[in-house]
């Protein structure tokens, strides 16, 4: 049995009758919306908190996890969640920013360049920064991290390894301006879709590609409509679990280090499941059909392109260019100047 498999016999497999008969505000069966479906790091993040959560309170608390969006888009989560209509979502990061701008530190172009360098920045001195900033900006509190590896491009047309391949393709990124810019700065407008609507977009020739985590593609079984990935590593896709502040701050001093111990807890494993797991789900999706290239000249041009213009163009919203620089000190590299 695997290892996610394992878990989720422990821990998913909650009654919803259980969870009527809790009142989310009594704090005993928190309500948790999920944006990806099974099999993904999110429901690993969310599994392994559960988990976590039941050991640590000795069986008093306990969550449900709700997947594949039917609680609502992304954004939509995080202002339920500020209201206090909702406890707690598991999202992509980039759908965090727009409600906390300093977060987009994390999302800028080739800042992450290793899971090495996303747990450093999230778990660190960094992190406790944007966990304040949106308590602040946003009224949910971030408690726990799932790593999920590169957004690596797929389509359904032809390889791409360099900038010039991307040129004919129409590609679909999230309402996210950072990632906009990141393919504008290779000369492509990309097309902004709800993520409930990818597939289907995919599906029909709306888009011709996507990118997304290896994790999520398998799913989200994008398998099925797209042929070729390109294994480059722009942005590496960090999910958090918020809380609503709301809720956070109306349970007992002893409630809420529970949660953030099981967080952490969870944390711990996403990075763990990520390891064990991603290169197997790559051997997954080559035997489902799909083509992985490699970026031609380790992805200097994408690189260089992205940093020099997109960089530049963010830095007053993530706090100015010493926040980047922070995170640019703190990972061993050298700083940059405006």
């Amino acid at each position: 049995m695997t290892q996610i498999s394992s878990l989720r016999g422990l821990g998913v497999s909650f009654a919803l009758a259980a969870f009527a008969a809790a009142s989310p505000a009594s704090a005993t069966n928190f309500k948790i919306a999920v944006g990806d479906g099974a099999g993904g790091t999110q429901e690993a993040l969310g599994v392994a908190f559960i988990k976590a959560l039941e050991e640590k309170s000795g069986g008093e608390h306990t969550a449900t996890l709700f997947l594949n969006g039917q609680l609502g888009s992304e954004q939509d989560t995080v202002n339920d969640a500020a209201m206090g209509m909702l406890d707690m979502s598991i999202l992509a990061i980039n759908n965090v920013t727009p409600f906390s701008p300093t977060v987009g530190t994390l999302t800028l172009p080739y800042v992450i360049q290793s899971v090495e360098d996303a747990e450093t920045l999230t778990q660190g001195e960094i992190g406790q920064e944007l966990i304040a900033n949106t308590i602040n900006d946003a009224g949910v509190r971030i408690i726990g991290w799932a790593y999920s590896g590169f957004r690596v491009l797929t389509n359904s047309k032809h390889p791409v390894t360099t900038v010039e391949d991307l040129q004919d393709l129409v590609v679909r990124v999230p309402k996210n301006e950072i990632m906009i810019e990141s393919y504008r700065s290779w000369g492509v407008n990309p097309t902004p879709m709800a993520w409930s609507e990818t597939f289907a977009g995919l599906q029909q020739g709306v888009v011709d590609g996507q990118d997304n985590p290896y994790m999520t593609i398998n799913a989200m079984r994008f398998y099925e409509v797209q042929k070729y990935v390109t294994d480059w590593r722009y942005i590496f896709s960090i999910e958090p679990l918020i809380i609503s502040e709301s809720v956070f701050e109306g349970l007992s001093e002893e409630d809420q280090k529970i949660l953030l111990d099981a967080g952490a807890a969870a944390t711990e494993f996403s990075a763990r499941f990520l390891r064990e797991k991603e290169g197997e789900i790559k051997e997954r999706l080559v035997a489902a059909g799909m083509e992985i290239s490699t970026p031609a000249d380790n992805e200097q041009e994408f690189i260089t392109l992205a940093t020099t213009k997109v960089w530049p163009e963010f830095y007053d919203q993530i706090g100015g260019v010493e926040e980047l620089n922070k995170v640019l000190v703190s990972l061993g590299r050298d700083p940059v100047s405006e």
